[in-house]
């Protein structure tokens, strides 16, 4: 046998093919038993590969420590395993023992180390890895091109992020889609759109992060004229696309729209997965439609607490407060744990029902038996569901207890409750705290005016006049959205034939063709 040739037993264990995680397990007892982790660092090496590809992140943590002199694609497995477990510190620190072990870094390493900077929030290591990548000509990767643009573009640096991307000789679709995303979230709605014009190929996952960005945005017509236009170019919509063109309907009230894209994927989908259910029960719940929510909820085989979640909140809206605490019963019953956001929908169900003894009881409860610590939008339903009962003292005492700074949100609550029980003291407080943290907010100003005006102090209510004046606050008028003609099909080849809105000063007209 050659010096320095693995024995016979080794030989056999490093070329074996681990199918399944039994046979790793195996394979790896019998490493153990024949004493070759130690003598035989390939083979180590090649175990923690295979742990990592099974995503055995624990195993392989443990297999590393006990490898002399792990190589660099067994750094790499171990940082890239770390941070699917969400432990970017740890897999910037394997990076780091891979400099300082003298290796030079390859493309897979390098984009670890990007995607832990982008999930720390770290620009400065960042940059410092970008040094790296040039020192060693890493940049002509396109991987590692578009992982920079993503760590940039996470880290607020668009700026960097649009050197980096004018400076690829290759573009691929992931490069256009991180820099549309990333000039959606730091410039705006409209440089991401001009982007999206210049791009040569538009894939399907391009006009999902623009669909996605307009609903983001608060543009849900917007979006639902961008799905018209994709599926007018034959690109077929992911799950991901489906649940944003969903969300603009919700969003935009669209009930036949979003009926018209539960016909598409009922046809083009037949294993619809959870997310896309999500999605339509939203939908539906927010347009009106409890039944057919219902009914998509209760065919479910599958709840994850997004559903329960969703189904609750529509219930809340739609002020079936009482059906919605029964549902959280039995998602309680069903051994799935509610997070902070189902308990703002409870919370928001209690509330909208004028159940306060529910209320207060689930309210102790997320902070007693769930430890969730209470955040604003919690307190800011709990105070709505005060004050409209006329509790309003309690709602103040619940706001300094919690020491939260109350947000212009709940102020307004205290406000709207403060105006229908007749407490004009307190009123004048909300008012101006929503002045401090609103100051553009036009409403109050004339509340308050009525308030000192309903009290005969016309010097506080001339105050409230001449502090518009100076702040050139003008008061917005109403505005009304109205559908119309909207004809459903399958092949959505009509989304919105035309939405008008109708002011009191201006007449817009926003139209599909």
């Amino acid at each position: 046998m050659p010096r320095g040739a693995p024995p016979p037993n080794c030989r056999s264990l490093l070329h074996c093919h681990y199918q399944t995680l039994n046979h790793l397990q195996q394979l790896h007892a019998q490493a153990i038993t024949q004493g070759l982790l130690s003598c035989h660092q390939p083979l180590s090496c090649r175990l923690l590969n295979a742990y990592a590809r099974f995503g055995r992140s624990a195993d392989a943590r443990r297999l590393y420590g006990q490898i002399p002199f792990p190589d660099l694609v067994s750094r790499t497995s171990l940082l890239s395993l770390l941070l699917q477990d969400n432990r970017p510190w740890e897999a910037a620190h394997v990076f780091s023992q891979i400099l300082l072990c003298g290796m030079k870094p390859d493309g897979f390493s390098v984009v670890g180390a990007l995607s832990a900077c982008a999930q720390m929030g770290d620009a400065a290591l960042g940059r410092a890895v970008h040094g790296l990548i040039y020192r060693h000509g890493l940049g002509v990767e396109t991987v590692v091109s578009n992982a920079l643009i993503e760590m940039y573009c996470r880290n607020g640096r668009i700026g960097n992020a649009r050197q980096v991307f004018d400076a690829m000789p290759m573009r691929d679709g992931a490069s256009w889609s991180s820099m549309l995303n990333g000039c959606a979230k730091q410039q705006g709605l409209w440089v991401a759109h001009r982007l999206f014009d210049a791009m040569p190929e538009k894939d399907v996952v391009s006009w999902t992060v623009m669909i996605g960005a307009y609903v983001r945005g608060g543009h849900p017509v917007r979006a639902l004229e961008l799905f018209h236009k994709m599926n007018l170019e034959a690109c077929r919509p992911t799950s991901i696309t489906v649940v944003g063109v969903l969300s603009a309907c919700a969003d935009a009230g669209a009930l036949d729209v979003g009926c018209s894209v539960h016909g598409l994927i009922s046809k083009t989908m037949p294993n619809l997965d959870v997310a896309i259910h999500n999605a339509l029960i939203d939908m539906y719940s927010k347009s009106g439609s409890l039944e057919t929510a219902d009914a998509i909820f209760n065919r479910m085989r599958y709840k994850d607490v997004y559903t329960w979640t969703t189904i609750i909140s529509g219930l809340a809206v739609n002020g079936e407060g009482h059906q919605a605490l029964e549902v959280f019963s039995d998602m309680l019953r069903s051994g799935t744990c509610p997070n902070d956001v189902t308990f703002v929908s409870v919370l928001s169900a209690c509330s909208h029902s004028g159940l306060i003894h529910e209320g207060r009881l689930w309210f102790d409860v997320m902070c007693t038996h769930y430890n969730f610590k209470p955040q604003i939008r919690h307190v800011g339903c709990m105070v709505d569901l005060l004050s409209r009962a006329g509790l309003l003292s309690d709602a103040t005492d619940l706001i300094d207890r919690m020491g939260i700074e109350a947000d212009a949100v709940i102020w307004r609550s205290l406000l709207s409750a403060c105006l229908v029980h007749g407490d004009a003291k307190l009123a004048e407080a909300a008012g101006r705290q929503i002045i401090r943290l609103e100051p553009d907010d036009d409403g109050v100003y004339v509340l308050l005016w009525n308030i000192y005006a309903s009290a005969n102090r016309w010097d506080e209510a001339r105050e409230m006049r001449k502090m518009m004046r100076n702040r050139k606050i003008v008061k917005r008028p109403g505005c009304s959205w109205i559908e119309l003609n909207v004809i459903p099909s399958f092949a959505m080849r009509t989304t919105l034939r035309g939405l008008i809105w109708n002011c009191e000063i201006r007449k817009l007209e926003y139209r599909t063709i």
